[in-house]
């Protein structure tokens, strides 16, 4: 087989070009960091992690007309989403994020300078959250945009914070406000890294999860893997500024958005009342916290109005249906 020719019709000056082309071109980009002893180029990442500490892998994705509207999204946005919410996972467990790898299906006869512009965005979150791209894989289909992100991050033995562990009696409380990301607030967020290394340090977390797919959704999820029953108070869940406008044109109520719209990106979790109560009167807080709802024995979603008897609260947000 005779060797590629770098300068071919195909290459970097091309208006389309190939995968190896945009390797080339995202390796010549990418920093070195002491965490990793094998980059991009090879068939694998190879990374140095401290002895004692737990590996973290997440997996996730990002497809045109499923997580986003193309029409709504520059390329760069679309890219920054992608790494953002995949390492919102890392940030869900108390971890910290070191490292990435990205997966590209491109539409066939998409131009050069939309892939790199689509890489531009995804270093530039992963700058700004301390993590390095250190490989993937790009292929091209008649299909559109989907990007697979798998983010590996660590945590100190024992310090992990799952989705069970909730127990009766725990306060249920949540970073930032929710609601109306759709506006635009879920192309450029960044996810709670640094603020649930604080939490994990501040107090004792009983369990944890980021709000991807809608307050009561999540708040469902920990209810569910923890074997208890939640209700949240309907009049302290902080509802955002964007659920408000969101709220003027859609004949939904703001609280409802809050509810259910997803792709907040915020911290939900679990911890002992007392814990609980210290914790959200501390002045270095990194963020707003508010204890929206308390666990309790049983199973169950709810929802309690001051005065009022609670309801049953439909853990309702967003899911893939085949």
């Amino acid at each position: 087989m005779e060797p590629v020719n770098d300068r071919s019709p195909n290459s970097e000056d091309s208006p389309r070009g190939t995968e190896f082309d945009l390797i080339r071109w995202i390796r010549s980009r990418v920093g070195a960091s002491a965490n990793v002893t094998v980059g991009i180029g090879d068939d694998c990442a190879g990374l140095r992690l401290p002895d004692g500490q737990t590996l973290l892998v997440t997996t996730d994705m990002l497809i045109a007309g499923i997580h986003y509207r193309p029409e709504d999204a520059s390329p760069r946005q679309v890219g920054h989403k992608a790494i953002a919410r995949a390492v919102s996972d890392i940030a869900a467990m108390a971890g910290q994020p070191i490292a990435v790898v990205a997966a590209m299906a491109a539409p066939r006869g998409s131009p050069s300078e939309f892939h790199r512009e689509v890489f531009t965005g995804m270093q530039s979150a992963a700058d700004a959250l301390g993590v390095r791209i250190v490989g993937g894989d790009i292929s091209v289909g008649d299909l559109p945009l989907t990007l697979t992100i798998t983010v590996i991050g660590t945590c100190a033995p024992g310090a992990v914070v799952c989705r069970s562990g909730a127990q009766p009696g725990d306060r249920v409380v949540v970073t930032g406000s929710l609601g109306g990301s759709l506006l635009g607030r879920h192309l450029d967020f960044l996810p709670r890294v640094k603020e649930a290394l604080w939490l994990r340090e501040a107090a004792s977390l009983h369990s944890m999860i980021d709000v991807s797919d809608g307050l009561a959704a999540d708040a469902g999820h920990l209810a569910e893997e923890s074997g208890v029953a939640i209700e949240l108070w309907e009049d302290a869940i902080p509802v955002s500024e964007d659920a408000k406008r969101a709220a003027q044109s859609s004949g939904r109520s703001p609280l409802d958005h809050a509810l259910h719209d997803g792709e907040d990106y915020e911290l939900l979790f679990a911890l002992n009342a007392a814990d609980a109560a210290q914790l959200i009167q501390r002045s270095d807080a990194p963020v707003a916290l508010t204890c929206i709802g308390e666990v309790a024995s049983g199973s169950g979603l709810y929802l309690r109005k001051r005065g009022e008897e609670r309801r049953p609260l439909e853990p309702r947000g967003w899911v893939h249906e085949f």
